[in-house]
């Protein structure tokens, strides 16, 4: 007999398929896993619900930390009175979360809770706690017992759970139990709620919230254990079909990818809570999601413009990025999520480089495809004028659609003209369907060769663009092509315009000759613009800020008729300081 025990049973049955398990077997035997799969149902089943009733006691097993600390100036307005956010507000003493006019993105914050962490870094807990409890009693009044379509969703739910969680010394610090029995109640019924309706959210990100929330109730509530397996099991699928390779979310938004960044972050916290191990899904997409973001980062820190996004500040990225633990460096290259990035002494240049995103997964998507932005140091140069999205409500239905535009980005139109086609109801149409990318470094810099297919169909032409950023990054060279395609280019295609949005930190003049502009950046260097073969004008532009403000600027347009043959324009931009 050897030290590790005697063998497994010889009786000529297959391993696994006894019905008991014998000394040493390490697989499953048959009632085992019978016993397993039925759980797999139950869980699933009006069984589910019947099981849970009664048998375990109403409390959390914890209180997982929330990694991103909240916004004082938030804060501070509810103490005030008002929860106020991205251009709405709503007075604390008569809300009480039944519909009324608002944007549809604010009620979702508010259905949402997450205002509790602007709040909870307000002040102390005793402070602020009245608050919280007050408002939270409001909305188990009104929702709390029964399943209703305002408060219900399962992205809301997911999100929900997630802030009620992390903090629940805000909301359950009241001396009424009757109060925080309801309260439990509530929590528990909206778990229950999202065991059999995750999977039915709006596909995308809030899908993934909701199975985000199924995972995080699984870890907070007593007896979670199979929900837990459930959920991970949900929440792996999606992770698999919606994170590209590179770590880019299928809706192309910034916004979107720093969402579900900061949801990941928080599940993690739900885990630490337990001492458990974050399954490796979840490690591996944050992994892969952090490089992906911090390389469409700008040299301020904060995000370039993108899908309709507003350009997020370098302090909310940073606080997501370090609630992550991710140590990386930004992506220079996401072929599926479409963004490049060239990088070289103090300049950033990243670029659209892929079409727009299914419009399944985004909407208010735009049609930007090849347009770049670039930074001098801390300093933002080129830009595109940018979006609500992430930052605010306020702005005009008329201007969110401009917004999205081809003209609204900092690249080549043909008759004004869209390279894909924007519906007012934030779908797409037809248009860019193939983007080529062909990248090349070396001891001379960096060079990216792109094309794309949106003015095929309409004009004949396949738009290429080509920039090349020198080691130094102190020179910018690049080449605007509308090239025929197939049969010859049609003739009268109308005139083209390639636009550079400028930040308002710019200042430019135009040279005596007419063929360039100086570039002037407040506090920073001086840049030298020049072109060959279009006409160089100066116009008026716009660009949205952090806070979804918009501020009055300037944009450099290059323009001329589109002849037969198509056209080969190229300009370039030197650090003259």
């Amino acid at each position: 007999m050897s030290e590790s025990g005697p063998p497994a049973a010889d009786d000529g049955v297959v391993p696994g398929k006894r019905l008991i398990r014998v000394e040493h077997d390490k697989g499953r035997s048959l009632a085992e896993r019978l016993a397993g799969g039925f759980n797999i149902l139950a869980w699933r089943s009006p069984i589910h619900a019947f099981r849970l009733r009664g048998r375990y006691p109403l409390k959390l097993l914890g209180v997982p930390v929330d990694p991103i600390e909240g916004l004082v100036r938030g804060g501070g307005a509810m103490l005030d009175g008002e929860i106020v956010w991205q251009g709405e507000s709503v007075a604390i003493a008569d809300y009480d979360f039944r519909p009324r006019k608002m944007s549809r993105a604010f009620a979702d914050y508010l259905q949402s809770f997450a205002w509790l962490r602007e709040l909870s870094a307000a002040g102390p807990r005793t402070r602020v706690a009245p608050i919280a409890e007050m408002l939270t009693r409001r909305w188990v009044d009104a929702y709390g017992k029964q399943v209703h379509e305002t408060a219900w969703r399962p992205d809301l739910w997911g999100r929900r759970i997630l802030f009620w969680g992390a903090h629940a010394p805000l909301i359950l610090s009241s001396d009424d139990a009757a109060y925080r029995t309801a309260v439990l109640n509530a929590l528990a019924k909206g778990a229950r709620h999202l065991d059999a309706e995750a999977d039915k959210a709006m596909p995308g990100l809030p899908r993934i919230a909701a199975w985000i929330g199924v995972v995080a109730a699984g870890l907070l509530v007593p007896g979670g254990e199979e929900r837990q397996l459930h959920g991970e099991r949900g929440l792996a699928r999606l992770l698999a079909e919606l994170v590209h390779a590179d770590g880019g979310f299928v809706s192309r938004s910034p916004a979107d990818q720093t969402d579900l960044i900061a949801l990941l972050s928080q599940l993690k916290r739900f885990y630490d809570m337990r001492d458990q191990r974050v399954p490796a899904p979840m490690t591996e997409a944050l992994a892969r999601a952090v490089p992906a973001l911090m390389g469409i980062a700008m040299g301020d820190g904060g995000l370039s413009s993108w899908q309709g996004c507003a350009p997020i500040d370098g302090g909310r990225l940073d606080a997501v990025i370090a609630a992550t633990g991710v140590r990386a460096r930004p992506r220079r290259q996401s072929r599926e999520w479409g963004y490049q990035r060239l990088a070289m002494g103090h300049a950033r240049i990243v670029v659209d480089a892929a079409p727009p995103s299914p419009t399944r997964f985004a909407t208010g998507a735009c049609a930007s495809t090849l347009a770049l932005e670039m930074s001098d140091g801390p300093w933002r140069m080129i830009v595109n004028c940018g979006g609500g999205t992430g930052a605010t409500n306020a702005l005009p239905e008329e201007l969110s659609h401009a917004l999205r535009s081809t003209a609204a980005h900092s690249t080549l139109t043909i008759a004004d003209s869209n390279s894909t086609a924007t519906h007012p109801d934030g779908t797409l149409g037809a248009g860019v369907t193939q983007v080529e990318v062909d990248r090349d470094e070396d001891v001379r810099g960096s060079r990216i060769d792109m094309s794309h297919d949106g003015y095929v169909r309409r004009y004949g032409f396949v738009h290429r663009r080509r920039i090349a950023l020198s080691t130094d990054g102190r020179e910018v060279m690049g080449e605007d092509l509308l090239e025929p395609q197939g049969r010859r280019g049609r003739s009268g295609a109308g005139d083209y315009a390639i636009r550079f949005h400028l930040s308002p930190d710019v200042d430019v003049s135009p040279t005596s000759d007419g063929a360039g502009a100086v570039l002037r950046i407040a506090q920073g260097a001086m840049w030298r613009f020049r072109a060959i073969g279009g006409e160089v004008a100066i116009e008026d532009s716009l660009w949205i800020d952090s806070r979804g403000r918009p501020h009055n600027t300037r944009q450099i347009v290059i323009s001329g008729p589109v002849p037969a043959e198509g056209i080969a324009v190229k300009w370039g931009l030197a650090r003259s300081n």
